[in-house]
């Protein structure tokens, strides 16, 4: 797969391409066209959720600095918040299974003193332990749709560098003209 195309913002500080400058009119135009000017809202469901409307809050933010908090990025950017809540709920969800499994290993002696039998223990402790991996395969699968979103939208390291354009060293001289002769 190749590597994604450069927003006409970065080809243009770039400073050099190798499409023509009506290609380059073209790409501009069709950019500002994606873009609706109307700006990001949340979702009901994101705003009842104090979490994700606390990571929207945020993502929002940091959009607007960027001018790239528009309608059109409403979905994804929603989902996104939802999904952020949805982990830490897991997580939560997680450790209080581990928890109990925690405690119930500790008092082994009384249930098994209690009557429990050691098949009746080991099933139950197996029981808990089920649980924990359950909400860990669900944490996993949430947490990749996370990534692939935070992929697509600039929220990654990786995603932020390859929006950036490499910048040029204005007072460094052009090999060419120095070759030609027509540099100072």
């Amino acid at each position: 797969m190749g590597r994604p195309s450069k927003p006409f913002s970065v080809i243009s500080t770039e400073g050099k391409s190798h499409r023509t400058k009506a290609e380059m009119e073209q790409r501009k135009k069709a950019e500002e066209e994606l873009l609706t000017g109307v700006s990001l809202k949340e979702r009901k469901e994101v705003r009842e959720n104090d979490r994700a409307h606390k990571e929207f809050m945020k993502v929002n933010k940091l959009l607007k600095k960027i001018n790239k908090n528009d309608a059109l990025f409403e979905g994804v950017i929603n989902r996104y918040c939802m999904l952020v809540a949805e982990c830490e709920e897991f997580e939560q969800k997680r450790e209080s299974f581990y928890q109990r499994a925690q405690k119930f290993e500790e008092k082994e002696s009384q249930l098994i003193e209690s009557g429990m039998s050691y098949a009746e223990y080991y099933k139950m402790l197996g029981s808990f332990q089920s649980q924990v991996t359950a909400i860990d395969k669900q944490l996993q699968a949430k947490r990749k749709m996370l990534m692939d979103i935070e992929k697509e939208n600039l929220m990654t390291i990786s995603g932020g560098l390859r929006s950036i354009p490499k910048k040029t060293n204005e007072n460094e001289e052009d090999p060419l003209k120095k070759i030609l002769g027509n540099g100072s």
